[in-house]
């Protein structure tokens, strides 16, 4: 609030800066808008992107309603995606449609049919690919969204809650996800 009007984030490759007012709003526009797809609280939601301010925003409002934010390295194959998001049991993913010589989008629906758990795909992309809806989508949609359900859902926020799941590298084996509470976020 005090520094509303100074900068927060802004991300060069992506032409994007937002102050923290800006931030602000921008989260809580994603936050309201991960509840009109019906994101509960505790639910895995991954986030599959390059570095991007999406990737932040998607980060603090996941926090915000409670979910769990799965990182997947923008590296896997899809042998390792298959693995994070099955084990951790995504139901939505965030996710670019490629990244370098990788087409997210087609492993995505390739894996589809393997993963029961996920219900929804928004790709940080202009264009929507079958079912998939935009982070424009989200956004709009949490625009819309009334605030006062997500201040509910903060408000029964605790500092233990599990806020993030990594995973290791899985160099000698299959990698292994690790839940970080919003305390162990805050003190890192």
């Amino acid at each position: 609030e005090k520094f509303a009007n100074s900068d927060a984030l802004i991300s060069r490759h992506q032409g994007l800066r937002y102050t923290y007012g800006q931030l602000k709003q921008e989260v809580e526009n994603a936050a309201r808008g991960l509840m009109w797809i019906g994101v509960e609280k505790g639910e895995r939601v991954g986030v599959w992107s390059p570095n991007c301010a999406e990737w932040l925003i998607a980060q603090y409002a996941l926090a915000k309603v409670g979910a769990i934010m799965v990182n997947i390295n923008p590296a896997y194959r899809i042998r390792e995606l298959e693995h994070a998001l099955a084990q951790s049991g995504v139901s939505v993913i965030i996710a670019a449609r490629r990244f370098r010589n990788s087409d997210y989008a087609a492993m995505i629906d390739e894996l589809g049919p393997r993963l029961p758990a996920l219900k929804h795909t928004v790709y940080l992309s202009k264009q929507r690919l079958g079912s998939s809806i935009t982070w424009n989508d989200l956004l709009e949609n949490g625009i819309r969204a009334p605030g006062s359900p997500l201040h509910e859902r903060e408000a029964s926020l605790q500092c233990d809650d599990p806020v993030n799941i990594q995973y290791t590298s899985g160099t000698t084996g299959r990698p292994k996800g690790a839940t970080l509470s919003h305390h162990n976020i805050l003190n890192n």
